[in-house]
């Protein structure tokens, strides 16, 4: 052999040895999780945590309640300035600040930005146990024998089953209260980030975010990453940690139908004026069969096929249809026996509500003037609310109905003779990111590797998040990690969050935000 050649083999074994040093650095890296170190953290400094986070919660935060709402905001922002990140409100007119932070790391090469929302839900306190803004720590769910334990100086130990009781306990204060946490941990653990993080928190979410895009538009710079992570919704049913790759669009509809222009004697006039309540109810029956297939014509055209990836992950999804049945009380559910996942996965349409006449004892012996419903219709990829407004529109115009957006006038009525009026509301189509990208990948990798079991990986959340907007606008992928526990009557009253899923969250994010800039290759 040549002197040349043998240095061309030297050369190129030295080239494979250094790659093969850096892998396995990078391996060992990723294999050092620092889950122990963080569950060691949250062990000892559980009653810390709870009582920042019950100040968080005392909060009364309505969107539309401008003083709190922006009380919120500071409290998020000083919260983050004593973790040593950067932050501030960012302003839009008309709109509750938005809050951000952002932490950079020395040699990091990528950024990841985590989204939550620090707004929550109307409330009736009429239904609550107590206040909606008042922490109760409970230790178990309402109704199951639980007692109410002083939040005030309370010092554990804390069961698993506790919860705290308030208004976004669960939806969404509790993912910001775990990633501030974490960021403790981590630094107590001697650890840091992997990635640069930016942090951005929305204060009207649950008032349907009508301000989010002008916000992106606005704030495309400060807000532009690699990939974004979602941290709303709850964790699968069965308890265990699942991320979801897509959410479905919405958009929803307020249908009215009208009769006689006076209330009618049903003796007198019945089987010869019109009842609307009756047109109405035979209008809405057919939109569905009885296992809620929809059948207006054409309604899943657009609806884009999962791929083989997709359904394998939903196949690997466990069973929690029998748990939930007995749960909520059901013998049957729609959907000819398919799984609560795959049902989740198509476009569904809801009757929220329905109203005519009277019930009760204030029920009449007459024939009602109008009748009204109020729908809701969740998108999938790639459906979108002006394709589906349109089909829903022809769909009534089959059915024989003139459209208005406006009561009928007298000549209306004598001229059309069945009238809707139809009143759309805002919408937003779906998002999907796919569970083949490099980031996907990651995210699985991290915290798979971090709790040693699979992870459930949905490829797309029943509710409705305004993924869509991170992906076209801020061309990044997204991926939802939600850390709630199911069963946290979300949106409703009494409201809760399960500690265990707190403590939980807190590790998660912490391995996230070490590991993630290893894993992701």
């Amino acid at each position: 052999m040549s002197a040349q050649k043998r240095f061309f083999l030297f050369a190129v074994c030295l080239i494979f040895s250094a790659w093969g040093l850096r892998a396995a650095g990078r391996s060992a890296k990723a294999a050092d999780s620092p889950s122990g170190q963080v569950r060691a953290y949250v062990a000892n400094n559980k009653a810390a945590i709870l009582q920042e986070f019950a100040g968080l919660l005392s909060i009364p935060n309505l969107a539309s309640d401008q003083e709190n709402i922006r009380r919120n905001a500071a409290r998020i922002v000083s919260m983050l300035q004593q973790r040593g990140v950067e932050a501030r409100l960012l302003e839009l007119p008309g709109a509750p600040p938005y809050v951000y932070g952002e932490l950079r790391v020395p040699g990091a090469t990528r950024t990841v930005a985590w989204y939550a929302h620090y707004d929550g839900q109307p409330v009736d306190p009429a239904q609550w146990a107590t206040k909606p803004w008042t922490p109760v720590l409970r230790d178990g769910p309402l109704g199951e024998g639980e007692k109410e334990i002083p939040l005030a100086g309370a010092t554990g130990p804390f069961g698993d089953e506790w919860r705290i009781f308030a208004r976004s306990a669960s939806d969404d204060k509790a993912p910001i209260m775990a990633m501030l946490a974490a960021l403790d941990a981590l630094r107590a653990a001697g650890g840091s980030p992997s990635v640069n993080l930016k942090f951005f928190f929305e204060g009207e979410e649950e008032a349907g975010s009508p301000h989010l895009q002008a916000a992106f538009e606005k704030y495309a710079g400060v807000l532009h990453a690699d990939a974004w992570l979602l941290c709303d919704g709850p964790v699968h049913q069965s308890r265990r940690l699942q991320l979801y790759f897509g959410a479905r669009g919405v958009t929803d509809a307020e249908l009215t139908v009208y009769g006689s222009m006076r209330v009618l004697h049903s003796g007198h006039y019945g089987n010869w004026a019109p009842n609307p309540a009756m047109l109405l109810a035979h209008l809405l029956a057919g939109l569905r069969d009885p296992d809620g297939a929809i059948r207006i014509p054409g309604y899943y055209d657009d609806v884009r096929p999962l791929t083989a990836e997709e359904n394998q992950a939903l196949d690997a999804v466990p069973a929690v249809e029998p748990q939930l049945r007995a749960e909520l009380g059901l013998d049957w559910t729609e959907g000819h026996g398919q799984s609560l996942s795959r049902l989740i996965a198509m476009p569904a349409i809801n009757l929220r509500g329905i109203e005519s006449g009277h019930v009760g004892a204030k029920t009449q012996n007459a024939i009602p003037t109008e009748a009204t419903a109020s729908l809701d219709f969740r998108l999938v990829p790639d459906q979108t609310p002006e394709k589906v407004r349109a089909k829903f529109e022809a769909y009534l115009r089959e059915q024989g109905y003139f459209l208005v957006s406006e009561a009928p006038d007298a000549e209306a009525r004598k001229t059309h003779p069945k009238i809707i009026r139809l009143r759309w509301g805002p919408g937003y189509p779906a998002g999907r990111t796919s569970l083949s990208l490099p980031f996907s990948r990651a995210v699985i990798t991290a915290m798979e590797g971090a709790s040693g079991t699979p992870v459930i990986k949905m490829p797309t959340l029943g509710g409705s998040v305004p993924m869509y907007l991170f992906q076209q606008m801020l061309k990044a992928p997204v991926i939802g990690l939600p850390i709630v526990n199911h069963d946290n009557n979300q949106h409703a009253a009494n409201e809760n969050l399960r500690l265990k899923n707190l403590w939980d969250g807190i590790e998660v994010f912490a391995v996230l935000f070490a590991r993630l800039g290893h894993d992701w290759q």
